[in-house]
């Protein structure tokens, strides 16, 4: 099922999320259901509260190419570590639609999380996964990719996104 995404300035992007307890067959629908939304809506990322729920948990895939066999990770309770190195990289967000600019986050990231079933996992990551993890992870605490932005380029991206928001 194709879930609504919300979007810029929904005050709910903006709430931090809390642990997922129970590793059952609600969450494995919302997981399944937040991946179809993702490949719908053409995105690499999706966190859960960007669907309007409030648990710690976003799934990406990143592959590129259309005979690249996809692979798709599933975060639940991420706890990211040791990052180091810098990347700038073009980000866009499904809940802030039609707008992009560059971020500098760590190029390099560990990552400590459950899987659908509750089993802890290990990831390093770098690069573009890297990239959409921290970007996917900022969600969960109710932080969007344009806060990361200087404070000057901040307030035009600000303008532009209330410009383009029908009342």
């Amino acid at each position: 099922m194709i879930l609504d995404i919300l979007t810029y300035p929904n005050s709910e992007l903006h709430k931090t999320s809390k642990p997922v307890q129970k590793f059952d067959k609600t969450l494995h629908t919302l997981l399944n259901n937040m991946a179809a939304t993702m490949y719908d809506a053409e995105g690499i990322g999706l966190a859960a509260p960007q669907v309007g729920q409030k648990i710690r948990v976003f799934v990406i895939d990143i592959t590129t190419e259309e005979d690249e066999e996809r692979k798709l990770y599933e975060f639940i309770n991420p706890k990211l570590s040791q990052g180091s190195g810098s990347i700038t990289f073009e980000e866009g967000c499904l809940s802030v639609p039609g707008f992009t600019e560059e971020v500098k986050r760590k190029e390099q990231i560990k990552v400590n999380y459950m899987d659908r079933f509750g089993k802890s996992k290990k990831i390093e990551a770098e690069g573009l996964l890297a990239v959409a993890i921290q970007h996917e992870n900022d969600h969960l605490d109710g932080i969007l990719f344009i806060e990361k932005l200087s404070i000057l380029k901040r307030r035009m991206a600000k303008k532009k996104l209330a410009k383009g928001i029908k009342l």
